[in-house]
């Protein structure tokens, strides 16, 4: 999977973190394909457009927890609806630090693990070597 190009999907709704994620994306050396969204109702929307026109699902998903229009959990459950069948990891990437979401994020099986923001280069390699 490493020689392949790898596409990233982030969903979050703060500039601020998605600027992060490009200057990490970018020093992982990695050869990444990052798309952005707000919120879960646009992350959706992408899905199915990309569904749709039969192109190249992402093989990552970041989603962050709390986001307007769709959060996370809600992206999660919408998701889950959509019938991917390809093999996509989703985390969690969330600044909460509440117990209930670590254990939330167990509840899907569509959903690999919870990451407490700010996602480091070496756990962003991580994952990626684990696709």
């Amino acid at each position: 999977m490493l020689d392949d190009k790898i596409n990233l999907l982030v969903i979050d709704d703060d500039d601020i973190n998605i600027f992060i994620i490009k200057k990490i994306v970018e020093k992982t050396g990695f050869d990444i394909d990052m798309v952005a969204k707000s919120n879960g109702q646009q992350a959706i929307d992408y899905l199915s457009e990309t569904i749709t026109a039969e192109k190249t699902l992402p093989n990552l998903v970041l989603i962050d927890i709390n986001m307007p229009v769709m959060n996370g959990w809600e992206f999660v459950e919408a998701y889950q609806t959509l019938g991917i069948e390809q093999n996509v990891d989703l985390y969690i990437l969330s600044s909460s630090v509440y117990e209930n979401d670590i254990e939330r994020t167990k509840s899907y099986s569509t959903v690999k693990g919870f990451i407490s923001k700010p996602l480091s280069i070496e756990r962003l390699s991580e994952l990626i070597k684990a696709l």
